[in-house]
């Protein structure tokens, strides 16, 4: 098969499409013949060398991919409720930039109606992501208002449209206008500009000083203090990247008065049953929602995988940080 592999660790450029033998997928896994795959801000950490593989997974980049099931056991099909040949999209913790990929039964759902395979393939990475952190672990509510830092991203474009279906406010950050506008377009209630106005100030004066209950942070670093001072009493904060750096002060009398939770995560690493559970989640709370259209993928570009520079192109524009929406692989 065609892959994509890393050569070695620095820029785009290392990118390199090569061959490879095909997977096979082992006890509990599904053969998958991929169609399309997405591109994240893991990947980038990988090819840098900063975001090692658990001890198992391929050394390919590549955590969401979209195509035909091709292999598996009657035992593992009946598990992930799906047959062979059926469209399905999945989350894998590595090896989606190829041609072939396995993954988890549990980590398989099929494709909601209505979509293509590209824009299924743009779902597993950011919908788990936003699924596990905003609900299940910040424990969002109806009702309640969402600051999401970088609406404008892969996360923030899913973000945006969960909390929306679920009957919450959202409040975006974004580095421009225009991208501040688009994510509104998706359903945002407002955006801040965070190179023009501060998003403390902005963020209270929207609430009319109460506050926001939950904040999805990618940035850390010194964003961490003044999200503390934007949330609302009994607020929770959930980090889910350090793009800002690892290093952070915050006042701790503010967290105790106001009784806030801080929480990280990374899902890569998180056993398979845990990931199992939250696409149960998504495959019953969510997908319904994507089939009647409430919710809808959002692709800003997508790059031939099996071209020569397909993949450096599309890391390229991963680290222009110009998109909105995912930037995708096509097979």
């Amino acid at each position: 098969m065609k892959a994509i592999e890393i050569a070695g660790y620095g820029g785009p450029e290392v990118l390199r499409l090569t061959e490879r033998a095909d997977p096979v997928a082992a006890p509990g896994e599904l053969l998958i013949r991929v169609s399309a795959s997405g591109v994240n801000r893991p990947d980038v950490l990988q090819r840098k060398g900063l975001y090692p593989m658990p001890p198992g997974v391929s050394d390919l980049p590549g955590l969401e991919i979209a195509g035909v099931v091709e292999g598996g056991s009657p035992q593992d099909l009946a598990a992930a409720g799906v047959s062979l040949g059926q469209r399905v999209c999945a989350l894998v913790a590595g090896g989606g930039y190829a041609q072939r990929c396995v993954a988890p039964v549990g980590q398989v759902l099929p494709i909601p109606q209505g979509l293509s395979d590209l824009e299924a393939a743009s779902l597993p990475e950011t919908f788990f992501t936003v699924w596990q952190n905003v609900f299940e672990i910040a424990r969002l509510q109806e009702g309640e208002t969402l600051l999401v830092q970088g609406g404008s991203s892969g996360i923030g474009v899913t973000a945006i449209q969960l909390a929306k279906a679920f009957g919450c406010t959202v409040i975006v950050t974004v580095g421009a206008d225009d991208k501040g506008r688009a994510c509104v377009e998706l359903g945002a209630d407002h955006f801040i500009n965070y190179k023009t106005q501060d998003f403390v100030q902005e963020a209270l004066r929207l609430t009319e000083g109460a506050g926001v209950n939950v904040v999805l942070d990618m940035v850390g670093g010194a964003y961490i203090g003044r999200e503390v001072q934007c949330l609302a009493n009994d607020g929770r904060l959930a980090l889910i990247a350090t793009q800002g750096g690892n290093d952070s002060a915050f006042d701790s009398g503010t967290v105790l008065r106001k009784r806030l939770a801080i929480t990280g995560s990374t899902l890569r690493p998180r056993p398979l049953a845990y990931k199992a559970m939250l696409a149960q989640g998504l495959r019953k709370r969510v997908w319904p929602l994507i089939e009647a259209g409430r919710i809808r993928p959002v692709v800003h570009s997508v790059f031939q995988a099996d071209s020569p520079d397909g993949a450096v192109r599309a890391h390229q524009l991963m680290e222009s940080s110009t998109h909105v929406g995912k930037i995708m692989l096509s097979w």
